[in-house]
Protein backbone atom coordinates (compact mmCIF):
# COMPACT_ATOMS: atom_id res chain seq x y z
CA UNK A 1 0.00 0.00 0.00
CA UNK A 2 2.82 1.96 0.96
CA UNK A 3 4.41 1.82 -2.47
CA UNK A 4 1.47 3.31 -4.07
CA UNK A 5 1.63 6.13 -2.28
CA UNK A 6 4.86 6.65 -3.31
CA UNK A 7 4.47 6.28 -6.61
CA UNK A 8 1.36 9.02 -7.22
CA UNK A 9 3.39 11.05 -5.31
CA UNK A 10 6.51 10.85 -7.73
CA UNK A 11 3.40 10.88 -10.82
CA UNK A 12 2.30 13.90 -9.28
CA UNK A 13 5.68 15.66 -8.31
CA UNK A 14 6.67 15.03 -12.09
CA UNK A 15 3.90 16.35 -13.25
CA UNK A 16 4.28 19.50 -11.59
CA UNK A 17 7.44 19.51 -12.68
CA UNK A 18 6.47 19.05 -16.05
CA UNK A 19 4.00 21.99 -15.83
CA UNK A 20 6.29 24.45 -13.54
CA UNK A 21 9.54 24.45 -16.21
CA UNK A 22 7.78 25.31 -19.07
CA UNK A 23 5.66 28.04 -17.14
CA UNK A 24 8.93 29.37 -16.84
CA UNK A 25 10.05 29.44 -19.99
CA UNK A 26 6.42 31.39 -20.98
CA UNK A 27 6.90 33.65 -18.43
CA UNK A 28 10.38 34.53 -18.91
CA UNK A 29 10.39 34.70 -23.04
CA UNK A 30 7.22 37.18 -22.88
CA UNK A 31 9.22 39.32 -20.30
CA UNK A 32 12.23 39.19 -22.43
CA UNK A 33 10.09 39.72 -25.52
CA UNK A 34 11.86 36.66 -27.07
CA UNK A 35 10.52 33.95 -29.39
CA UNK A 36 8.32 31.30 -28.06
CA UNK A 37 9.88 27.33 -28.69
CA UNK A 38 8.06 25.02 -29.86
CA UNK A 39 7.66 21.88 -27.78
CA UNK A 40 9.91 19.27 -28.66
CA UNK A 41 11.05 20.85 -31.89
CA UNK A 42 14.46 20.54 -33.12
CA UNK A 43 14.60 24.23 -34.65
CA UNK A 44 17.26 25.13 -35.88
CA UNK A 45 18.78 28.55 -36.56
CA UNK A 46 21.16 27.29 -39.76
CA UNK A 47 22.84 24.39 -41.08
CA UNK A 48 25.98 24.98 -39.34
CA UNK A 49 23.79 24.37 -36.21
CA UNK A 50 22.29 21.36 -37.24
CA UNK A 51 25.24 20.20 -37.69
CA UNK A 52 27.28 20.65 -34.60
CA UNK A 53 23.55 19.62 -32.82
CA UNK A 54 24.11 16.34 -34.74
CA UNK A 55 27.41 15.50 -33.03
CA UNK A 56 26.56 16.18 -29.93
CA UNK A 57 24.02 14.31 -29.77
CA UNK A 58 26.16 11.40 -31.67
CA UNK A 59 28.51 12.36 -28.84
CA UNK A 60 26.32 11.59 -25.90
CA UNK A 61 24.47 8.47 -27.21
CA UNK A 62 28.61 7.17 -27.49
CA UNK A 63 28.40 8.19 -23.83
CA UNK A 64 25.47 6.50 -23.05
CA UNK A 65 26.76 3.02 -24.61
CA UNK A 66 29.84 2.97 -23.27
CA UNK A 67 28.11 3.60 -19.54
CA UNK A 68 25.94 0.68 -20.36
CA UNK A 69 28.39 -1.31 -21.43
CA UNK A 70 30.90 -0.70 -18.39
CA UNK A 71 27.81 -1.17 -16.27
CA UNK A 72 26.55 -4.17 -17.30
CA UNK A 73 30.12 -5.72 -17.26
CA UNK A 74 31.53 -3.83 -13.79
CA UNK A 75 31.73 -6.79 -11.45
CA UNK A 76 31.92 -4.13 -9.01
CA UNK A 77 28.08 -2.87 -7.47
CA UNK A 78 28.90 0.92 -7.76
CA UNK A 79 30.09 2.41 -10.42
CA UNK A 80 31.94 6.02 -10.81
CA UNK A 81 29.04 8.89 -10.79
CA UNK A 82 30.49 10.18 -14.38
CA UNK A 83 29.26 6.97 -15.18
CA UNK A 84 25.60 7.12 -14.46
CA UNK A 85 22.81 7.45 -16.82
CA UNK A 86 21.29 10.27 -15.36
CA UNK A 87 24.25 12.21 -15.01
CA UNK A 88 25.32 11.32 -18.86
CA UNK A 89 21.54 13.08 -19.37
CA UNK A 90 21.81 16.17 -17.71
CA UNK A 91 25.09 17.25 -19.24
CA UNK A 92 23.18 16.36 -22.75
CA UNK A 93 21.34 18.89 -22.14
CA UNK A 94 23.19 21.46 -20.83
CA UNK A 95 25.90 21.16 -23.49
CA UNK A 96 22.42 21.25 -26.03
CA UNK A 97 21.25 24.32 -24.78
CA UNK A 98 24.22 26.10 -24.15
CA UNK A 99 25.00 24.70 -27.85
CA UNK A 100 21.52 26.46 -28.96
CA UNK A 101 21.96 29.91 -26.62
CA UNK A 102 25.65 30.06 -28.19
CA UNK A 103 23.79 30.01 -31.72
CA UNK A 104 21.07 32.35 -30.79
CA UNK A 105 24.03 34.91 -30.10
CA UNK A 106 25.65 34.49 -33.08
CA UNK A 107 23.11 34.17 -35.37
CA UNK A 108 19.15 34.93 -34.23
CA UNK A 109 17.71 37.62 -35.44
CA UNK A 110 16.22 38.53 -31.88
CA UNK A 111 19.32 39.12 -29.50
CA UNK A 112 16.77 38.27 -26.58
CA UNK A 113 16.57 35.02 -27.60
CA UNK A 114 19.74 33.48 -26.43
CA UNK A 115 19.50 34.94 -22.80
CA UNK A 116 15.71 33.84 -22.56
CA UNK A 117 17.65 30.21 -22.96
CA UNK A 118 20.40 30.88 -20.68
CA UNK A 119 17.26 31.42 -17.80
CA UNK A 120 15.57 28.15 -19.07
CA UNK A 121 18.60 25.90 -18.28
CA UNK A 122 19.67 27.82 -15.13
CA UNK A 123 16.08 27.24 -13.92
CA UNK A 124 16.01 23.66 -14.80
CA UNK A 125 19.67 22.97 -13.43
CA UNK A 126 18.03 24.52 -10.06
CA UNK A 127 15.25 22.48 -9.89
CA UNK A 128 17.05 19.34 -10.68
CA UNK A 129 20.13 20.44 -8.18
CA UNK A 130 17.37 21.10 -5.23
CA UNK A 131 15.15 17.85 -6.15
CA UNK A 132 18.29 15.71 -6.07
CA UNK A 133 19.72 17.51 -2.64
CA UNK A 134 16.71 17.50 -0.92
CA UNK A 135 15.55 14.35 -2.22
CA UNK A 136 12.41 15.17 -3.75
CA UNK A 137 11.99 17.58 -1.84
CA UNK A 138 11.63 15.46 1.31
CA UNK A 139 8.07 13.76 0.03
CA UNK A 140 9.39 10.34 0.30
CA UNK A 141 11.26 10.69 3.83
CA UNK A 142 8.92 8.32 6.23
Amino acid sequence: MNTIIELRTLILFLIVLLLIIPLFGFVARKFLGAERKKWFSTDYLNERHKKLDLLVRLLFMTLVLISAYYTINNDTVEIAWYFETWFIIIVFLVSSEILRAFMEWKYAENRKDFVATIAEMMFMICIVFLTIKTDFFGLFNS
